[in-house]
């Protein structure tokens, strides 16, 4: 049985962790605070749209105190917080482990594979709408939930990344090896950086965002410019992604909001650089003109002048 470890019991990887852990895997949890206390002390409670469950004497622990090695490593911390655990990972990865990271901003896996030199590091995202309701407990506001990662360079294949496959959909988890992860990646960032992006600029839960008006086009228009660059860097979807990501949209409760309005909305540190002001600097990089984005940057910029973000 692999050894699974979840760096980061959050929005995206308690979820991970919970249905592995659920069907039997043999999974560990990084958390902190008072996350891990309540986790430690009353197990971890997953809050979905229709049903609930609570997962009892888990493995968890923070990262500074894990001393395994594991098989398979899901990082899924936010973006600022990378840097910081890097040293960590070097510690407790070593040849076979493979390195997953499921975070929003693309490009991801890449940027920490020359950290991991005798270790491999695949891309991968997730498509699920949860986050910490409570310490120990996920709220989760719709019900997909996959996972897709994959090799960027068909030369590092391991056939341990069909076990993994497989592993995810034993336990509930619509798991795809993808073999064109830079596609599949970019696929999901163009779903997560308009939510981001539409949400965080008119201050709306999705549920604004789902009825007919200006809120909705304005998402189908930063889904459409995304599109557009996809195709300058050579990257074609073969399919309407404004169709495609409003239908996966329309599948959120109302109330869902996404992890970069809330870490704003507290004051908190933000992807929002990875997210939206990136989107910009490929713009430039590829000529082109994303009218959307750089309105919603530069009004962003404007409002968000002197906070953390």
């Amino acid at each position: 049985m692999k050894k699974y470890l979840i760096v980061g019991t959050g929005g995206t990887g308690g979820p991970i962790g919970a249905y592995l852990a659920s069907a039997g895997k043999d999974v560990t949890f990084i958390a902190r605070g008072d996350n891990l206390d309540a986790i430690k002390k009353r197990g971890l409670r997953v809050i979905r749209p229709n049903d609930e469950f609570t997962l009892t004497h888990l493995k968890v622990s923070d990262l500074g105190s894990y001393c395994v090695q594991p098989d398979v490593i899901f990082v899924c911390v936010k973006s600022y917080s990378l840097e910081a655990i890097i040293p960590d990972l070097q510690r407790i990865s070593g040849r076979g482990t493979i390195i997953i990271p499921i975070l929003n901003v693309f490009g991801t896996g890449g940027m920490l594979q020359k950290y991991f030199p005798d270790t491999l590091v695949t891309d991968g995202c997730i498509y699920v709408a949860a986050k910490i309701k409570e310490p120990g407990c996920m709220q989760m506001y719709g019900d997909i939930m996959r996972v897709i990662f994959g090799v960027r360079d068909k030369t590092e294949y391991r056939n341990e990344l069909k076990e993994i496959e497989a592993d995810l959909n034993e336990s509930g988890i619509v798991g795809i090896l993808s073999d064109n992860i830079a596609s599949d990646a970019l696929l999901k960032f163009s779903y997560v950086s308009p939510q981001g992006a539409c949400g965080l600029y008119y201050d709306v839960p999705a549920g604004e965002i789902q009825k007919p008006g200006e809120i909705r086009d304005c998402f189908a228009g930063l889904v459409h410019e995304i599109d557009t660059i996809a195709d300058a860097m050579d990257i074609h979807f073969g399919e309407d992604i404004v169709k495609r990501n409003i239908d996966i949209l329309d599948t959120l409760v109302p109330a869902a909001t996404t992890s970069l309005q809330r870490d704003i909305a507290a004051g908190h540190e933000s992807e929002i650089d990875g997210l939206i002001y990136e989107v910009i600097r490929l713009a430039d990089k590829y000529d082109i003109e994303a009218p959307i984005y750089r309105k919603i940057a530069g009004a962003l910029k404007e409002r968000l002048s002197g906070q953390i973000n």
